[in-house]
């Protein structure tokens, strides 16, 4: 890092989403950056284990599935020819490019990219220990923790094993099993599973809870979870994992559940159960940084932690740990840094869980308006009145919207069905706006789309949807 006293030093430790979108908007603001990271490009858990390779193979995933259900309109495929080595390298093409074109975006912005590991020794004071050896004493006005997470692991259940996986070792595609159990119904485990389902791999979800994605809305879930019941072994609910035990046929192991207790033996297990931020060695103990006893980092909404010279962003400072709100985050950290009065303060972040069909939402939920008591208004468009969704043949989805019934301004939306994810977007601009139900209404939407049931499920709440019998409001 140079010592031109003319620019603020900056120095952010993490080049996922968060942090290179940080370091980005610090450079094109002209201050003198370093960025730190472990790989030798930028990109972070999400370009490189996460966010990026995961929707490769849930494309791959899909153009199977698609294959399949198209017999039932009259097109035949025959049964698809797999081969691993070849989807890996399609996945590991995309990577490469992505992560190689944010290396450039480095130069290009003249960004100092330093590859190894940043730890504090003050405040203002980091030693980097290089991925190429020795280290580097850097000092910086400011810096941004950007450090990302890592797969959770249970208690009690770790095993070496090469048959038991977290999510990184998933995405590798070593081979595709006979079978696979995978622990935990949230969104990570869910979206693999269905990729390995469609490979050909016998999968089994166990999730703690009564539902599967616990903590999304039970309308969008239901739907979700009849589709991919179908396409899976079993999903047992309620049901815990006592133990793991590695034999040569493979993990066998211990549930226990409503029904009581049993044995099951697979190829592969697959932990799923969440992440755990990566707060730890990096010298937080050496400033005046707070961590909770969950190991997230304590931020203001100006993403600013105890220490005033120190922002963190991203997963390690807490829920939701998602890519684009690390990257919201960390361009209000850097504008704070140059002097902008600005917050992070948004009304709806966007949530998509990438499964077939996807599931998205926004702003507030159903069960977050009944738990605080909130009087709102639901309405549901029904994808099968949709027909653009009969053309797919995936006329099980669902757009429902939540709006206050006094103002009538959307509070939130939530979707399910193709496509979702794309959707859900122009809910987060409508709330983000104060849009009125009436604004959505009275907004053409082109036909035949889904983003017509966005349109329709407004005209819902008045009553007048051409395609959905409602009472008219008074």
């Amino acid at each position: 890092m140079t010592n031109d006293t003319d620019s603020k030093r900056l120095a952010v430790i993490g080049a996922g989403p968060g942090g290179y979108a940080a370091a980005f908007h610090a450079a094109d603001l002209g201050l003198d950056v370093t960025l730190i990271d472990p790989e030798t490009n930028p990109g972070g858990v999400c370009l490189y284990r996460g966010c990026i390779p995961s929707k490769v193979l849930l494309h791959v995933a899909k153009v199977i599935s698609d294959a399949v259900e198209a017999e039932q309109w009259g097109v035949s495929f025959g049964k698809p020819e797999i081969k691993p080595e070849r989807v890996r390298r399609w996945k590991d093409t995309v990577v490469e490019a992505l992560t190689g074109g944010l290396g450039q975006l480095c130069r290009q912005r003249k960004v100092n990219f330093v590859q190894g590991r940043a730890r504090f020794e003050d405040a203002h004071t980091l030693v980097v220990e290089k991925a190429t050896g020795g280290s580097e004493r850097l000092t910086a006005d400011n810096a941004i923790v950007a450090t990302g997470s890592r797969p959770a692991a249970i208690p009690g259940l770790a095993i070496e094993s090469h048959r038991v996986l977290d999510s990184s070792a998933a995405l590798e595609l070593r081979d595709i099993p006979r079978s696979l159990l995978v622990v935990g119904g949230g969104y990570i485990g869910l979206e693999l599973g269905t990729v390995y389902s469609a490979l050909g791999t016998r999968v089994s979800v166990v999730e703690i809870m009564d539902s599967l994605l616990p903590n999304a809305d039970a309308d969008l879930v239901r739907i979700l979870h009849k589709r991919v019941e179908s396409r899976l072994d079993s999903i047992m609910l309620e049901t815990t994992v006592t133990g793991l035990k590695e034999q040569k046929n493979g993990i066998r192991v211990g549930l226990a559940g409503k029904t009581g207790e049993k044995d099951v033996i697979v190829e592969r297990v697959l932990i799923s159960v969440g992440r755990t931020p990566n707060s730890g060695d990096l010298g937080l103990e050496n400033t005046n940084v707070e961590v909770t006893d969950r190991g997230f980092v304590r931020v203001d909404e100006s993403c600013r932690t105890n220490e005033p010279s120190i922002f963190a962003i991203g997963d390690v400072v807490g829920e939701p740990m998602l890519a684009h709100k690390a990257s919201h985050e960390g361009r209000t950290a850097v504008e704070v840094i140059v002097g902008k009065n600005v917050a992070f303060e948004p009304l709806a972040i966007p949530a998509v869980v990438f499964t077939d069909p996807e599931i998205a939402w926004c702003g507030l939920s159903e069960r977050e308006a009944r738990e605080h008591h909130r009087n709102v208004k639901v309405a549901r468009f029904p994808w099968a009145a949709s027909g653009r969704a009969k053309t797919l043949g995936r006329s099980d989805g669902l757009t429902k919207l939540i709006i206050d019934p006094d103002s009538e301004r959307l509070l939130g939306m939530g979707i399910v069905g193709p496509g979702a994810g794309e959707l859900i977007a122009e809910g987060v601009l409508a709330i983000e706006m104060g849009a009125l139900a009436a604004d959505i209404s009275l907004s053409i939407h082109p036909h035949p789309t889904l983003s017509e049931t966005v349109m329709e499920a407004a005209d819902v709440f008045f009553g007048r949807s051409t395609h959905v019998y409602r009472p008219r409001r008074g």
